[in-house]
């Protein structure tokens, strides 16, 4: 169990409750030593007088405020200590806002609050439904290792979660921090309707349910392979060059085949139950054969023991009601089953985007989660299209 990085009361009217505050993520970066090329010696730093060159001791470290060049104002850490908020003892929730009117750039870091003991389980658990049902945050000053913070508690996923905010003056103004914003009337900033029309149809199709489960780090990974390959002696390939920005001249040209590339390759992964019901009916199929197949030899052995002269059993007079499919006589006078005689289309020939095309207007499912493979079988399955040879 992780263990709370501080312990206090959050309360809220003359309502309180003792909580716990718990780290809510954590950093899977990879860590590097510095050492000198050619060694395993471990290179580390000092703090050194820059007039001097000699290395200085920790306690004889002040701070300094520049007001010019080489002109300091002196703060000893006593001083800084006395006017620090030090810790605070407890989250005293001032007022409550309405989510939809905190944008997210205002969110810093995410903690977990959780109750004290299971004993404050109830002022608890009421705290956070009516924040859920209210979609409210509450607003409060809190101080933690020398700083304070404005704090917006809120209900998420059955629990209640506290988030550093920042303030007002650390957000920067995107208009005056960049200076290649287009300006709203230019000429760089229209787009026509057609345009548009056709950027958000690539953005419809290109829509998914939000899964985090399904992005993960590719860098900590191909960093991981790279020491392993290095371990290994193994050569390290060369990254994949990056993709050349958009000409504005071709952007529709760009978009059109943006969109036939998210028509015929798809954007998002197969789906599962889709692949198992398919494997199912290809074993189902496998099983249907080999009874037909044994079936077939019963009754071969059966027409042998007729015909050796044993007497088929009486059924009472009754006919039997089954029939057996008769073979058609083809143009050639050779016999033929109905079936083999009509070739269906050879689909092993086509490309995706073919098979694709065929595929919508079969409205297959899941037709734009398939590989080729994928989509040849499942239009063979429905009778679309297969190889077959006609008998001679």
């Amino acid at each position: 169990m992780a263990r709370p990085i501080w312990s206090g009361i959050l309360s809220f009217g003359l309502v309180s409750v003792p909580v716990s505050l718990y780290a809510a993520t954590e950093s899977h970066t990879v860590s590097f030593r510095q050492i000198q090329r050619g060694t395993s010696d471990r290179v580390r730093n000092k703090r050194v007088n820059e007039r001097t060159g000699e290395e200085v001791a920790f306690g004889d470290i002040v701070k300094g405020f520049e007001l010019a060049e080489g002109e300091y104002v002196v703060v000893e850490p006593d001083e800084l200590e006395q006017i620090s908020p030090g810790r605070s003892k407890t989250i005293e929730i001032t007022g409550f806002v309405d989510l939809e009117q905190v944008e997210p750039i205002y969110f810093d870091t995410t903690y977990y609050l959780g109750p004290k003991g299971k004993e404050y389980g109830k002022v608890y658990t009421l705290l956070q439904r009516a924040l859920e049902r209210a979609n409210r945050a509450g607003i409060a000053m809190f101080s933690m290792r020398g700083k304070e913070y404005l704090t917006a508690v809120r209900s998420e996923n059955g629990i209640l979660t506290a988030h550093t905010m920042h303030f007002a003056d650390e957000v920067r103004d995107p208009r005056s921090e960049i200076s290649t914003l287009p300006a709203a009337g230019s000429d760089t900033a229209e787009v026509s309707d057609r345009e548009l029309a056709m950027a958000e149809q690539l953005v419809d199709m290109l829509a998914v349910d939000w899964k985090p489960e399904d992005y993960r780090d590719t860098f900590e990974e191909k960093v991981h392979e790279l020491i392993a390959a290095k371990q290994a002696g193994q050569e390290v390939a060369a990254p994949e060059a990056a993709p050349a920005p958009s000409n504005v001249l071709d952007l529709m040209d760009i978009l059109g085949r943006s969109l036939e590339s998210a028509k015929t390759a798809g954007t998002v992964k197969a789906d599962e139950a889709q692949v198992a019901a398919e494997a199912s009916t290809k074993t189902a199929d496998k099983k249907a054969k080999s009874r037909t197949a044994g079936a077939g030899n019963k009754t071969g052995a059966a027409a042998g023991r007729a015909s050796a002269g044993h007497r088929p059993k009486d059924t009472g007079g009754k006919k039997s009601t089954s029939h057996r499919a008769r073979p058609t006589t083809s143009a050639t006078g050779k016999k033929t089953s109905t079936a083999a005689g009509r070739r269906k289309e050879d689909l092993s020939g086509l490309t995706k985007a073919e098979l694709y095309k065929k595929a919508t207007a079969a409205d297959l499912p899941h037709r734009s989660t398939m590989t080729r493979d994928e989509l040849q079988h499942a239009l063979e399955k429905t009778g679309h299209g297969r190889h077959l040879r006609s008998a001679s």
